[in-house]
């Protein structure tokens, strides 16, 4: 799977899913070990992995880091109603964008980015996504 639509996917699965850890830390080491604050949710996972991610108002402001890769990157989303606008990029140079649109149950994603990754992902609830 390309590096980009991965990384957007799973911070949409890994928000939705990931338990926040205070103490003690993970047994299962898939999961990341979590700190928030009002503000600020910042984790780290046992590969080395780390995001943090902070909300101010209708926008979401998330940064991360990609051990295997030496990766660095930010994202911010903006949400307007139904309807969120999301801007990303990568240390290696790598740029992407994209809208969700949420219906009901259901979630319509179009993401691009500048390594040539063109996609449409539809999630619902009762079906998952496709």
């Amino acid at each position: 799977m390309p590096r980009a639509f991965a990384f957007f996917s799973g911070w949409v699965l890994l928000l939705a899913v990931t338990p926040v850890l205070a103490a003690p830390p993970s047994i299962r080491p898939e999961l990341a070990l979590c700190t928030r604050s009002v503000s600020l949710l910042a984790c780290q996972d046992d590969y080395g992995n780390s995001y943090s991610v902070a909300m101010a108002g209708t926008t979401l402001f998330m940064r991360g880091y990609e051990a295997s890769s030496h990766r660095r990157w930010a994202q911010t989303n903006s949400r307007y109603g139904q309807l969120t606008f999301f801007t990303g990029v990568a240390s290696d140079g790598e740029v992407w964008a994209g809208w969700v649109r949420k219906v009901g149950w259901t979630s319509v994603t179009r993401i691009s980015s500048s390594s040539g990754i063109h996609s449409k992902v539809i999630c619902d609830r009762l079906t998952g996504c496709r």
